[in-house]
C-alpha cells in the first residue's frame, strides 16, 4: 500500500499572535495558499500568513492523528513548541523551497 506523506503545521499572524493549526500532504502549496489569502476561513480572517512550525510524517494519517492531538492542546503549549524550534518566529516558507 502506498502512503502519502503528511505535515502538521502552524501558521501565525505575528510573534505570540493568532495561530492556525493545520494538516496537509503538500506543505509548500498549503503555506503558499495561506500566505496569499487563497483559503477562506479562520487563517485568512486572522491574517495567519507566516509558517512558524511544522512536523513531517511518512504517512498522512499519522499527521492527522498528531493534528487532532494538538487541537486539544492549550495555546501556551503550541507557543512553547514554536519558541523551542523557531525562537525568532521566522517565516519558514523560504526554507521549503
Amino acid at each position: 500500500m502506498n502512503t502519502k506523506p503528511g505535515f502538521v503545521y502552524l501558521m501565525a499572524k505575528k510573534r505570540n499572535g493568532t495561530t492556525y493549526l493545520g494538516v496537509t500532504s503538500n506543505l509548500v502549496q498549503r503555506a503558499y495558499q495561506h500566505r496569499n489569502g487563497l483559503i477562506e476561513g479562520f487563517s485568512k480572517d486572522n491574517e495567519c500568513k507566516m509558517l512558524v512550525w511544522y512536523e513531517a510524517y511518512d504517512d498522512l494519517e499519522e499527521a492527522r492523528r498528531r493534528e487532532r492531538q494538538m487541537k486539544k492542546w492549550k495555546r501556551e503549549w503550541k507557543l512553547e513548541l514554536i519558541e523551542k524550534n523557531n525562537p525568532q518566529w521566522k517565516d519558514l516558507f523560504d526554507t521549503l523551497l
